[in-house]
């Protein structure tokens, strides 16, 4: 007779999630770091009581917004490779829907995260409750109907058994390379508090093991061939370079072959910054070492990327008429893209499964030396615009490069803006993990939380979090939490009075200032942001300095004090790094009064000529 202890639903789930565990470099782990929460009536009663039998073993964090510790649990598991995450509960209602753009977030970026929202009443006799959407039309609906969308699986539980199966599910794709992403599992509020006699054998600890699919023997031989034929070969590292813990093998392939490398947003980090292959970042917002190449490249290998159009130029940036492109990726979707010649894989297995079909086969000489002479002249380029300057109003890349100069190598945290453009083209980590970017989605109000997030997954290493003013005023509240918990944490705030980036990007396609900047913005008065106050008022130590050189002390100071430590400077928000990069398509209007848009239109239709369509 099989074994059952009598439980509640939410119980149960809380038993089931404890349970679960992880290898990291030979040692057992959790594989849950634990359960933000924020309570309300659709989940205190039954999932608060649930978290509080568990607290020694799952803990339970409480944040102040429900996006907010969303945002925190995506940034744990991106900082744990994904080899590690974490769950949310909210209320019914708009605890829940406060969720729904981190759900986006982390489906975008193929990240797993586990949402808990309450939902309505299973057995309906108190219809309609508080927070319950109704559809007219259907008796079925809820507001968490928003989730199925953005969630790798949905399910709604609705009597108490049913945890069970949608459990084991959820720990398919959470734990799944291809399928990775976020889980949501609605819960009846009713269903919650209903017990069941669940097996005991449903609760036994379980280790979750990293699965690494190796490469068809015929889609090998043809990414092989194809490389073979090579005379201008270029690698693309994306994001699942890191998560299959393929650093090691794609520095052992590029040099083998003296193949450059270029990393994506995600991909950033691969390989150290100083690695005489790595030639940085790549497409809109890449190094011109990177991108003089994919100009010229014949044949792409491309690792762990789904090839955005941040990465592609919008797919104007592969010049060369005759060039192939191999794409490496554990899911299938994304090998297939855009014609590429699909090899299916974990990344670490294929690259070396690539390095023993092709070997003792290198790149010409020649392009090994070119790859070598456009480093050189981008790191001259790089070296300018981050190098000191005394100007009262500098630029995003000098801050960059004295929080650089000054952090050394901590894990930078940026998400949205004009930051992340820069940072990807300026920052140099020397190890995985050291640049954790949130730019698929591209979130606003991301960066505070992320790095609690972060901080929490490496809790010995120094975060510091840049943000734009814009960001800041999205979603702050974080800082408080971080506050709360003891967290060592160092923000870097660039104020610029407004939406500098798209301004920016109005302007560049022929728009008027409007409505992105302070000053060209509807008002009565120009808004004077106390940020130093308010960061005071959250807890933090804050500041602000005028100019570099105070800058570089009060981040040498923070790193001395510790705790949570925000650093406000002025910037210019119409100064960007003009050395690399590359046309990004936004439509320019084909009807305007203003010959600005007439003239950026005409310049329009010339650029979209040279895409790549299919």
């Amino acid at each position: 007779m099989t074994e059952t202890i009598r439980l509640t639903m939410a119980q149960a789930l809380a038993r089931f999630l404890a349970a679960q565990m992880t290898e990291i470099e030979g040692e057992r782990v959790p594989l849950f770091g634990g359960v933000w929460a924020i309570f309300g009536h659709g989940n205190v009663a039954g999932m608060g009581e649930a978290l509080y039998g568990v607290r020694e073993t799952l803990p339970t964090y409480r944040a102040h917004n429900e996006q907010g510790m969303a945002h925190a649990a995506i940034a744990f598991a991106k900082a744990s490779f994904r080899r590690r995450m974490m769950a949310c509960t909210t209320s019914i209602g708009p605890g829940a829907t406060n969720m729904v753009t981190a759900a986006a977030l982390a489906h975008v970026n193929r990240l797993p995260v586990l949402f808990l929202p309450g939902d309505v009443f299973a057995n309906r006799r108190p219809d309609p409750v508080l927070q319950q959407v109704e559809d007219f039309a259907d008796g079925t609906v809820s507001a968490n109907d928003c989730f199925k969308p953005v969630s790798r699986y949905f399910d709604r539980i609705t009597r108490p058994e049913q945890i069970m199966p949608a459990l084991r599910r959820a720990m398919q794709v959470l734990t799944d390379p291809a399928d990775c992403g976020p889980v949501t599992l609605a819960l009846c509020q009713d269903t919650q508090a209903e017990a069941y006699d669940y097996p005991v054998s449903f609760f036994a600890q379980t280790v979750h093991t990293q699965r690494r699919v190796r490469p068809d023997a015929d889609e090998l031989d043809r990414a092989v061939t194809a490389i073979r034929s090579a005379k201008q070969p270029v690698l693309i590292a994306g994001g699942g370079v890191l998560y299959s813990g393929a650093s090691d093998a794609l520095a052992r392939f590029a040099q083998a072959h003296d193949v450059p490398v270029m990393e994506t947003q995600a991909g950033k980090a691969s390989l150290p910054h100083s690695h005489p292959l790595n030639m940085g970042s790549v497409g809109v917002t890449g190094t011109s070492a990177a991108n003089g190449l994919a100009e010229k490249a014949d044949v792409i290998v491309a690792v762990g990327t789904r090839l955005a159009d941040f990465t592609t130029g919008s797919w104007a940036l592969f010049k060369n008429p005759d060039a192939k492109f191999v794409a490496l990726n554990v899911a299938s979707v994304d090998a297939g893209k855009h014609g590429a010649m699909p090899l299916v894989a974990d990344a670490r297995a294929g690259l070396e499964a690539l390095g023993e079909g092709l070997g003792q086969w290198r790149a010409p000489e020649s392009w090994r030396h070119e790859a070598d002479e456009r480093k050189l002249k981008w790191l001259g380029e790089a070296e300018a615009v981050t190098a000191a300057t005394n100007a009262p109003l500098p630029s995003d890349a000098q801050v960059i490069g004295a929080t650089q100069r000054t952090m050394g190598e901590a894990i930078v945290v940026c998400a949205a803006g004009g930051l992340p453009g820069e940072l990807h083209k300026l920052w140099k980590p020397e190890a995985p993990g050291r640049y954790h970017l949130e730019y698929g989605y591209s979130t606003m109000g991301y960066e505070i939380a992320g790095g609690l997030g972060v901080k929490l997954a490496q809790p010995g290493d120094e975060v510091v979090v840049m943000v734009g003013d814009g960001s800041y005023m999205m979603a702050n509240s974080e800082l408080s939490t971080a506050v709360m918990m003891g967290l060592r944490l160092t923000v870097v705030l660039l104020d610029n009075r407004g939406f500098g980036c798209i301004n920016r990007l109005q302007t560049a396609t022929g728009g008027a200032n409007f409505n992105n900047l302070f000053e060209d913005a509807r008002r009565e008065a120009m808004p004077e942001i106390d940020f130093v106050g308010h960061a005071r008022a959250l807890g933090a130590h804050a500041q602000k300095v005028a100019g570099i050189a105070e800058l570089e002390a009060a981040l040498a100071e923070a790193r001395e004090r510790g705790g949570v430590n925000v650093v406000v400077i002025d910037t210019d928000p119409l100064v960007t790094t003009e050395a690399g990069g590359h046309w990004w398509d936004v439509a320019v209007p084909e009807v305007s009064e203003r010959a600005d848009v007439r003239a950026k239109r005409a310049e329009y239709e010339e650029q979209i000529k040279g895409q790549r369509i299919g």
